[in-house]
C-alpha cells in the first residue's frame, strides 16, 4: 500500500534508495531509440553528448529522490498514486539515460549520493507541507526539467539522433507530469520558493557536466 504506516513507508523508501545507487535501472517501457542505428559521431561529439547524459542520468537520479521524499509524507492516496506512477517513468528515463551513456562510453556522475540526499530532502519538506504544495513541486519541477531538456536537445551534436530522441521522449512525459499536476490541484509555489529550485537544479546541470 501506498498509504501504510510511516515505518513501511520509510523502510520501501531506504530500499529504492539503495537500488537507485547501486544497481543498473531496468526500464518497464522499450528504450524509445533501442532499434535506431548508431552513427559514427567524432570523438569530441561523442564526448559532448556522454557529458548531457551524464547531467540528465544525474537528475533523473535527483528525481527518483524527489519523488520518494515526497511520497513518504503525501496524505492523499490520489497523491501518493501520482508520485508514485511519475517515479515509475522517471526510472525508465533513468534506465534509458544510463543504457545511452553507456553506448557513448560515458559514466554516471560520481556524486550521484549527493544528488540523491539533496533532493530526498527536498521532496521530504514538500511533503510535509501539504498535498497542494507537493503537487506544486511536482508541477515546478517538471517545468524547469522541460526547460533544461529544450537547451539539451539544442546543444546535442546533429548527428546523436538517438540521445536526441530519448530526450525528446523524456520532455512528453515530464510535461504530462506536470499537467498532471496542475489537474490534480498544484498549489502556485513563492518565487522565492521556485527560485531556489532553480538555482539548485543549475549546479547539478553543471557540476554534473563534469563529474
Amino acid at each position: 500500500m501506498l498509504l501504510g504506516p510511516l515505518p513501511d513507508r520509510l523502510l520501501v523508501a531506504i530500499d529504492r534508495a539503495l537500488k537507485t545507487l547501486t544497481t543498473r535501472p531496468v526500464s518497464q517501457r522499450a528504450n524509445p531509440a533501442a532499434d535506431m542505428p548508431e552513427v559514427q559521431l567524432s570523438e569530441q561529439d561523442k564526448r559532448r553528448s556522454a557529458a548531457l547524459l551524464r547531467v540528465n542520468h544525474a537528475g533523473e537520479i535527483a528525481a527518483q529522490a524527489l519523488y520518494e521524499g515526497q511520497k513518504v509524507f503525501a496524505r492523499s492516496p490520489a497523491v501518493a498514486r501520482h508520485l508514485h506512477q511519475a517515479a515509475e517513468e522517471e526510472r525508465d528515463h533513468l534506465a534509458w539515460c544510463r543504457e545511452r551513456l553507456s553506448e557513448l562510453d560515458g559514466r554516471p556522475s560520481a556524486l550521484a549520493p549527493l544528488w540523491y540526499a539533496g533532493s530526498y530532502a527536498l521532496g521530504v519538506v514538500a511533503g510535509t507541507a501539504s498535498d497542494r504544495a507537493n503537487l506544486g513541486f511536482v508541477r515546478e519541477t517538471e517545468h524547469q526539467v522541460v526547460q533544461h531538456l529544450h537547451d539539451h536537445l539544442n546543444r546535442l551534436p546533429v548527428g546523436d539522433a538517438k540521445s536526441a530522441t530519448i530526450l525528446q521522449h523524456m520532455v512528453n512525459d515530464e510535461a504530462h507530469h506536470g499537467r498532471q499536476a496542475s489537474d490534480a490541484g498544484a498549489a502556485e509555489l513563492p518565487q522565492g520558493v521556485r527560485m531556489l529550485m532553480r538555482v539548485g537544479g543549475g549546479l547539478l546541470r553543471r557540476v554534473a557536466y563534469w563529474v
